[in-house]
């Protein structure tokens, strides 16, 4: 497969192809980040995000494919580094002292939705059914990218993809009967 010219660019050091490929992924990047369980108090999504860029940009020379196949990659990125954070933090043992308040989305992020709706929506579901709505249906990546990024067949992605949303109508519904008879 042959590099796009982004994809080109930014391999030459191209500022410009770089700010391309950051204001089509950043936001997303950072909101999936939000959504997965587990994460370390002391390191927050930016964080992971940032090491997620720096690593993409020392690796970016290995990279074969499109603009848009490299939001797969740096997903799949962000994932490994998300996995290192978690096994640390199981060991160092962190908790954050005060939880800041979410403020108000400037930037790429401002055409996805809010963290904290989004997070108490999928936190029913499992860490793969989580990790797989929130690419797809939050995120917006494709069943194939969000493979590539979650280590996972295509097939796996559609199959947890059902599961969740068959979850999430259900618990829509009880919650509807709830407020219902209550």
């Amino acid at each position: 497969m042959t590099d796009d010219a982004v994809v080109a660019a930014a391999k030459r050091g191209d500022q410009d192809a770089w700010v391309a490929l950051y204001r089509a992924h950043a936001g997303r990047l950072v909101v999936w980040l939000e959504t997965r369980s587990g994460s370390d108090g002391a390191v927050g999504a930016e964080d992971v995000a940032a090491q997620a860029w720096l690593t993409a940009a020392q690796k970016v020379r290995d990279y074969d494919g499109s603009a848009d196949e490299f939001g797969a990659w740096l997903f799949g990125i962000a994932r490994r580094i998300a996995a290192n954070v978690q096994r640390r933090s199981g060991r160092r043992r962190t908790d954050p002292v005060a939880q800041t308040p979410a403020g108000p989305i400037d930037g790429p992020e401002a055409t996805v939705p809010s963290s904290v709706w989004v997070r108490e929506l999928l936190s029913g579901l499992t860490p793969r059914e989580r990790d797989v709505v929130a690419c797809v249906d939050v995120v917006g990546l494709s069943v194939a990218d969000s493979a590539t990024a979650l280590g996972l067949t295509p097939v796996a992605v559609r199959v947890a993809r059902h599961r969740a949303l068959r979850r999430l109508r259900r618990d829509a519904r009880l919650a509807a009967m709830t407020v219902t008879v209550g």
